[in-house]
């Protein structure tokens, strides 16, 4: 088996991994809600609170929908549709 010491297959190499990493990060790229829309969950898990860093009252997962009614620093109000089916907050930005 060839053993690489610098020099231009070194270079390739490198080259190669940096543009997978660089693909994968933007594949995990993110968006705020937009007031009107009923926007797709991209995150994991999102938390559903009775206002900005209130109580929990449920968890969208990723694939389900939530209906931005309103948003205020950082923070999104509408319906939670799925397995919360109610009015609440989630932080914004993460949705597709």
């Amino acid at each position: 088996m060839p053993v690489f010491r610098g020099g231009r297959a070194a270079a390739v190499i490198t080259a190669a991994g940096t543009a997978l990493l660089l693909g994968a990060g933007q594949a995990l790229a993110y968006s705020n809600g937009t007031v009107g829309v009923r926007e797709t969950v991209c995150a994991t898990d999102l938390y559903v609170r009775t206002e900005p860093v209130g109580a929990w009252m449920g968890t969208l997962y990723k694939g389900q929908t939530f209906l931005v009614e309103s948003k205020k620093s950082g923070w999104a109000y509408g319906f939670a549709y799925g397995d919360v089916n109610r009015r609440g907050w989630v932080q914004d930005g993460w949705f597709c």
